[in-house]
C-alpha cells in the first residue's frame, strides 16, 4: 500500500486552491455566491479520508447567460473582431497563449494527479501532448491557409475558396483527459475563428485554475468565455436561447441528447461529439501470446480502464483461452496500485467515490450468473479502489457484457467462430475501435475488410488508443459524431466559403487591386511562412 506519510514535496498540497474567479467578457469576475469543494479521493493521512483541494464557484443561469451574451456579442453574427481577424493575427494570440501554459506545467500536473488520480508519468504526457496538440494545430491551420491562397476558375468564375468560423460554441470535456481531450475541442474551435463557452469537466476542474490568466491575456473580449458549476443549470439555459451554433461535447450520449434536444433549432445545430465506446480485442488462434496480453493489459488497464478507447471486453478464440486467461490474470495482480507520485504505479485511486461499488455489482452480477473471478486480487476493495478482476466465463445476459464499464474489470469472452464476435459487434450500440491480434494474412484479410465498416479504427496486434493526434479520431453509432485529429477537428469546426467572381477586365481589376493593398482579411494570396 501507498506510505501516506512520505508525499513528495514536489507534488504535496501546500494550500487549498481557491477559485474565486470566472471569464466572462474578458474579465476575471469575482464570484462571491455559492461555491462547490473540490475533494481528492487520494489521502494525505495514514487514516484514510479525502483530500480538500479547494473549491470552485457555482454559477447560476444569470451567469451563464452573460457568458452567451459575452460570445455572442464578441462573435457579433460573424461580423466581430475575431471571426474577421487575419489568420496571423489569430495563430498569433494562439502562440501567445501556449507560451504562458507552460509556465505552468509543474502546477496542472500535480492537480492532474490529485484530481483524477492519473500517475505521474501519464499526468506529464498529458499536459506535454496538449502543448505538442496546440503546436502541431497552429502548423495544421497555416498549411489549410497555404493551400487556400489562390484563386480558381472554372466555367468563366474565379472562386477565392477558404475556411470560415461556424459561430458560438458551447465546449464541454471528460473528466479522464480534462485538458488534453477538452483542449482537442477548445483549441481548434478558437483558432478557426469561432467564440467560445467553455465549463470544465466535473472531475478535473481545478487544474484549468492555473490557465484563466493566460486564457483572458491572450484573447480579446469574449473570445473565451470560461464558466464554473453543474452542467444543467448552465448548459440547459444555454441551449435553450437557440444561440449555440456548434455543440462540441467528449462525453456520454445521454448528455448529448439531452443538451441537443433543448436547442429549439436544431437544424442549425453542428455537433462535434466523442462519446462512449465498448471497444473489443479479438485473439485469434494463431496470435502471438505475449504479445497480445501485454497489450490487453494495456488496453484495458492504462488510468485503471477509464478511457473510451480502453479495451472493455476480450473475445478469445477458445482453443487458447485457457492459456491466455492464466497469463493474463498473473500479468493483472503484478501491476503495483498506489499513489499517482509513486515510480511505477501502474494502478491508481479511483477519482469518483462511487466507482468502486459499482464494478462490485459488476462483479456480482457476473458471478451470479456463472463467470468466476481468474486473478487472486479481484475484487479487493480499500477506501479509493476495486482491484482489477478478470471475469471468465462472460455472457451476453451479464450486465459487464452490455454495460461500458469505465474501470477495472476485465471481461473475457471464448469464441469458437468467428462470426460471434463480428456479430456482436454489428449488434452493439458502439463502433469505434477494434484490436486484433493474430498472423495469417489470409485469415486477416478478410477480417480488416469487414471490421473497418464495424469501428472506425482497426489496430493490429496493439491495444486501442487515440493517438497519433494526426490521425482520425471518431467513432460510428453512439461512439462519436464528428471527426477529431489536428487536421480533421480544423475542418469540423468550421465551413468553406468563398468569394466568386466572373472572369471580366472589371471584376479582375477589383480583384487585383485588393490583393495589391492588402485591404481585406479574406481575399489574400499571402504565403504563412
Amino acid at each position: 500500500m501507498s506510505d501516506f506519510q512520505n508525499i513528495p514535496q514536489a507534488y504535496s498540497i501546500a494550500s487549498l486552491l481557491h477559485q474565486n474567479t470566472y471569464l466572462v467578457g474578458g474579465e476575471l469576475k469575482q464570484w462571491t455566491g455559492a461555491t462547490a469543494e473540490v475533494f481528492s479521493t487520494i489521502s494525505s493521512t495514514e487514516d484514510y479520508k479525502p483530500t480538500l483541494l479547494g473549491t470552485v464557484p457555482q454559477l447560476g443561469e444569470k451567469e451563464a447567460m452573460e457568458a452567451l451574451n459575452s460570445a455572442t456579442l464578441a462573435y457579433n453574427k460573424g461580423q466581430g473582431l475575431w471571426p474577421t481577424m487575419k489568420v496571423v493575427d489569430r495563430i498569433a494570440c494562439m502562440e501567445r497563449f501556449v507560451e504562458q501554459m507552460k509556465t505552468k506545467r509543474e502546477e496542472v500536473v500535480r492537480l492532474l494527479m490529485w484530481e483524477i488520480g492519473k500517475n505521474l508519468p501519464d499526468s506529464e504526457k498529458e499536459f506535454d501532448r496538449t502543448v505538442d496538440y496546440i503546436y502541431d494545430t497552429i502548423e495544421a491551420y497555416k498549411q489549410i491557409d497555404r493551400d487556400s491562397a489562390k484563386f480558381e476558375k472554372n466555367s468563366g468564375v474565379y472562386a477565392h475558396i477558404r475556411r470560415g468560423p461556424l459561430g458560438v460554441v458551447l465546449c464541454l470535456g471528460p473528466y479522464n483527459y480534462p485538458l488534453n481531450e477538452t483542449f482537442t475541442l477548445l483549441i481548434p474551435a478558437l483558432i478557426m475563428g469561432n467564440t467560445v463557452i467553455f465549463k470544465p469537466a466535473k472531475l478535473g476542474v481545478l487544474l484549468i485554475s492555473p490557465l484563466m490568466e493566460a486564457f483572458q491575456s491572450s484573447f480579446p473580449r469574449g473570445v473565451v468565455n470560461i464558466v464554473y458549476g453543474r452542467g444543467r443549470v448552465l448548459a440547459t439555459p444555454i441551449m435553450q436561447s437557440g444561440k449555440i451554433d456548434v455543440l462540441a461535447l467528449i462525453g456520454n450520449s445521454k448528455s448529448a441528447n439531452a443538451l441537443q434536444a433543448e436547442h429549439p433549432k436544431g437544424n442549425r445545430l453542428r455537433m462535434v461529439l466523442g462519446l462512449e465506446a465498448k471497444n473489443p480485442a479479438i485473439v485469434l488462434p494463431d496470435a502471438d501470446l505475449d504479445l497480445a496480453v501485454e497489450e490487453c493489459i494495456t488496453g484495458t488497464l492504462s488510468f485503471n480502464g477509464q478511457r473510451c478507447t480502453a479495451l472493455k471486453v476480450l473475445y478469445v478464440h477458445e482453443s487458447i483461452v485457457e492459456e491466455f486467461n492464466r497469463r493474463f490474470a498473473q500479468k493483472v495482480d503484478q501491476l503495483k496500485f498506489g499513489n499517482p507520485w509513486e515510480p511505477g504505479a501502474k494502478l491508481t485511486p479511483l477519482p469518483e467515490k462511487e466507482k468502486p461499488g459499482y464494478i462490485q455489482e459488476l462483479i456480482d452480477d457476473a458471478l451470479n450468473k456463472g463467470a468466476k473471478v481468474l486473478n487472486e486480487k479481484g475484487g479487493q476493495t480499500t477506501d479509493n479502489f476495486i482491484f482489477p478482476a478478470v471475469i471468465y466465463p462472460v455472457t451476453k445476459d451479464m450486465r459487464v457484457y452490455k454495460e461500458e464499464q469505465f474501470g477495472p474489470v476485465i471481461p473475457v469472452v471464448s469464441f469458437a467462430d468467428i462470426d460471434e464476435p463480428l456479430d456482436d459487434m454489428a449488434e452493439s450500440n458502439y463502433g469505434q475501435q477494434v484490436s486484433l491480434f493474430g498472423k495469417d494474412i489470409n485469415t486477416l484479410s478478410p477480417l480488416i475488410d469487414t471490421l473497418v465498416n464495424l469501428v472506425c479504427r482497426v489496430n493490429l496486434n496493439s491495444s486501442c488508443q487515440r493517438g497519433p493526434d494526426v490521425y482520425p479520431f471518431t467513432g460510428r453509432k453512439d461512439s462519436a459524431y464528428g471527426t477529431l485529429s489536428v487536421h480533421d477537428a480544423l475542418r469540423s469546426f468550421s465551413i468553406r466559403t468563398f468569394v466568386a467572381s466572373k472572369d471580366n477586365d472589371y471584376n479582375n481589376a477589383i480583384l487585383n487591386e485588393l490583393l495589391k493593398r492588402k485591404t481585406s482579411n479574406f481575399i489574400s494570396t499571402d504565403y504563412i511562412l
